[in-house]
């Protein structure tokens, strides 16, 4: 099934057990895109006349920065989705509207979810973050590693431990929404309608301007700045049932924030800085070998989970074995009110480890 579409959730009390937050997104990237997940460790930056360079332009830096794990597609800058050292966690999609696109070079939604990663310490914070930088800076660019111009605008879902935000851009123009409590998702389309609980200061009078609201009528932020009024997602049942098989073909792998954590190799692909940028890469169409050792072994043991009914059984058993001992132990972690970061190693790496041992054993066998 070709990904046709990106969607981001989040659940907060009453709506989850135990009180709990749960985050997250699913990505229609190109099925031949190396996604990596990387980490970065906080940072202090006393030389702010350094400039920092995102995927296509640079920007002025901050005195500190906060440590984030981060899934991206492996040639950008920034990325999809990720969480920081506070519990924020951002994800993005990719929206359009009445509003021209730009292709200019400028910040690309996924910098923007890392920078709002790694300058805000609560969810708001983090909206102020993108929304100032995209004031000042701007959207816009290519996002797909190739001859193909792949533009948009953009949509970020935004939460921490006590709340979430929508943010959705038609350009420089911005509406958020305020979630408290229960669920909401995103997709590849505005959603945010007359509840707008912060926005740009011109964003109205824009829409007045251009003839789309007659400024008389309660303002609905989608239904202004659409091509049309927002469908239903009619294939979302075929996405449930895609993602579920998905699923069973990998291993969850938990990440806890924790000192001293050791860079995540297996996951992380090879870098190509000394070949030239982003841009020149784009513009040569190459497109380097960008797998890392995890991709690789899944790429393997794929084969063998399509095609080989026997060595696929065995494959799954394994991973399935892995997965409840990995849902058990973070089930304990999270049970336990007095919890010693320091006394707790970072789970991820091992488990990666353990994943490429299951698919190494099955694929040379």
């Amino acid at each position: 099934m070709e990904p046709c579409s990106c969607d981001t959730f989040v659940a907060l009390p009453p709506a989850t057990i135990a009180n709990r937050v749960i985050f997250g997104k699913n990505s229609d990237r190109p099925c031949d895109e190396v996604q990596e997940v990387v980490y970065f460790p906080a940072a202090v930056h006393d030389n702010l006349k350094e400039h920092l360079k995102c995927t296509y332009i640079e920007i002025d830096q901050v005195p500190e920065t906060y440590a984030v794990v981060l899934s991206r597609p492996a040639w950008l800058w920034g990325a999809e989705m990720g969480a920081n050292e506070h519990g924020v966690c951002i994800g993005n999609e990719a929206v359009w509207g009445r509003e021209k696109v730009c292709d200019e070079e400028a910040l690309l939604g996924m910098d923007l979810v890392r920078l709002g990663l790694e300058r805000g310490d609560t969810a708001e914070k983090a909206l102020n973050v993108i929304v100032d930088l995209l004031e000042k800076y701007g959207q816009g660019g290519n996002c797909s590693e190739g001859r193909m111009v792949f533009s948009y605008h953009n949509s970020f879902l935004i939460a921490d431990r006590n709340e979430a935000w929508i943010l959705e851009t038609a350009g420089k123009y911005w509406a958020a929404e305020k979630v408290e409590e229960g669920v909401r998702n995103i997709s590849n389309q505005l959603s945010i309608t007359t509840k707008i609980d912060r926005e740009h200061p011109d964003m109205r009078n824009y829409a007045k301007q251009r003839g789309w609201w007659d400024g008389k009528k309660e303002f609905d932020f989608a239904a202004t700045y659409s091509y049309l009024d927002t469908a239903k997602m009619m294939i979302s049942p075929g996405r449930y049932c895609e993602g579920y098989k998905l699923l069973n073909k990998s291993v969850f792998k938990p990440f806890i924030f924790v000192p001293n954590i050791s860079q995540l190799l297996d996951t992380s692909s090879p870098t190509f800085e000394l070949e030239g940028s982003v841009k020149e890469k784009l513009q040569f169409n190459i497109k380097p070998d960008r797998r890392h050792p995890l991709y690789q072994k899944h790429q393997q043991a794929l084969e063998i989970l399509d095609n080989k009914m026997e060595k696929a059984k065995t494959m799954l058993e394994n991973m399935s074995k892995l997965e409840k001992e990995l849902f058990k132990e973070m089930e304990s972690i999270l049970q336990n009110k007095h919890l010693h970061v320091d006394k707790i190693v970072n789970p991820f790496h091992q488990c990666t480890e353990d994943e490429i041992r299951i698919y190494k054993s099955n694929v040379s066998s």
